[in-house]
């Protein structure tokens, strides 16, 4: 072959590895410039993404301040987005900042008020400002942009419920249940307008086991009635059954509930003693409360001054209560008790004896939940003179503990157990359950 053969076989090779590689590049940017176009969306979608994960874990651990800055990013990065607006808004109403969100909301509202989302969370800020009617007004915009939205209905009906409009507002939660079968807080909501029960009737047994002597059984009943906001009303049975001996007694008492001042109760009692319980009783209380926050440790305070007089066929007794409910966070309560009580027999001069009384209550987590509640004492001191046995010349150490079932709305079943070590080596175990029913 010629030396021009060998060149022009070469130089065809040339052109021809020359025309792949100019394909090999055309190819290469055309794919280049197909991930340029396609790229941003994707990036914009999983940024947006990011960015509200953030806002709601931050709003989570309620570290408003880093929530709040992310969305000022954002907003600078497109100050015309009204949605990334209305993100700001809806953390400055979680952080609390209800004058700035309304205003942020007004604003969003101002450039577009065609989301039914913005005037609901108007609506919301205006309910935890206590403006009822402002919020209506927003809720029935949002109800008219979207009707057939169960949650914007059910949020209505929080507002009328808030204003004190029971009807509408069951009417209304009926239409968000009609709309959403599943809906939790529309059916939550028909049962939170249910008649309040006036009556609380209660039957219970309860029962003292003795290392002295034979046990001691008791059954009772009581109905107590809330007739008005200021008016109460309470009577009861008690039969007991002591040492061989029958006896009975009939209980009544009412309350007078002012705001202002709080409560006082006055009663009395007259039974069948067979000289095992008093013949008669006589009793008032003085009950006056404090709210003092919910953010606090301390959420209240309750103080209860109480006097009670009973007479036997010999001994008087008379005593003076004082008890301190001290209301902590998560639903605890703290009670401390102390009483002094003067004791009168025939042929003998009075005697002033002291006790008093720990007990804390609290909820139970796990089964039942918020349904469970619990309680536990502890007492020194002779606690409970309404009963023969209780009185006298002894010193006792009570230990006991209490549960509470709420097994509906209107039904609910309690137990107790104790076990008290008096002087003389003598010892109580005592237990009761009672059922309770509202209506």
């Amino acid at each position: 072959m010629s030396m021009y053969a060998i060149y022009a076989v070469g130089h065809e090779r040339s052109r021809s590895t020359r025309g792949s590689r100019s394909l090999r590049r055309v190819l290469l940017y055309g794919l280049f410039a197909g991930t340029l176009l396609v790229a941003p969306p994707f990036y914009a979608q999983d940024q947006a993404g990011d960015w509200q994960t953030r806002v709601r874990k931050y709003s989570k651990a309620e570290d408003w301040e880093s929530a709040l800055r992310i969305v000022d990013n954002e907003i600078v990065r497109a100050p015309q987005d009204m949605d990334m607006r209305a993100w700001r808004a809806r953390v400055l109403a979680w952080a609390g900042q209800l004058a700035e969100a309304e205003k942020e909301y007004l604003e969003v509202l101002k450039a577009s008020g065609k989301d039914p989302d913005n005037w609901m969370g108007l609506a919301n800020v205006y309910l935890r400002e206590g403006r009822t009617v402002e919020a209506l007004r927003a809720l029935d915009t949002a109800v008219r942009l979207d009707p057939t939205r169960a949650d914007l209905h059910a949020a209505r009906a929080r507002a009328l419920r808030a204003a004190g409009e029971r009807k509408p507002a069951q009417l209304e939660f009926q239409n968000a249940l009609n709309l959403d079968p599943t809906s939790a807080e529309a059916r939550a909501g028909l049962i939170s307008l249910r008649p309040e029960p006036k009556h609380e009737l209660r039957i219970g047994q309860d029962t003292d086991l003795f290392n002295f002597t034979g046990a001691n059984h008791d059954q009772w009943t009581s109905l107590a009635s809330q007739w008005t906001q200021h008016w109460s009303t309470t009577f009861g049975g008690s039969f007991y059954q002591r040492g061989g001996s029958d006896a009975g007694k009939f209980v009544g008492s009412v309350t007078r509930r002012q705001p202002k001042w709080g409560a006082l109760t006055l009663g009395g009692a007259i039974g069948h003693d067979n000289a095992v319980i008093p013949k008669s009783e006589a009793f008032f209380d003085l009950d006056h409360g404090w709210k003092i926050g919910e953010a606090n440790l301390v959420r209240g305070l309750e103080f209860v001054y109480g006097q009670h007089w009973y007479w036997y066929q010999s001994p008087r007794i008379l005593t003076l209560t004082g008890t301190t409910i001290v209301y902590l966070p998560r639903e605890w309560t703290l009670s401390l008790g102390a009483t002094g009580a003067r004791s009168a027999f025939s042929g003998t001069a009075a005697e002033w004896r002291p006790s008093g009384i720990t007990r804390l209550a609290f909820p139970l987590a796990g089964w039942g939940a918020k349904r469970l509640s619990g309680n536990v004492l502890f007492a020194a001191g002779t606690e409970d003179f309404a009963q023969v046995d209780q009185i006298g010349r002894f010193a006792s150490q009570t230990y006991g503990g209490g549960l509470r079932f709420q097994i509906t709305t209107r039904q609910d079943v309690t137990g107790f157990g104790s076990y008290q070590k008096r002087t003389q080596d003598r010892r109580d175990a005592a237990f009761g359950l009672s059922y309770g029913i509202h209506f």
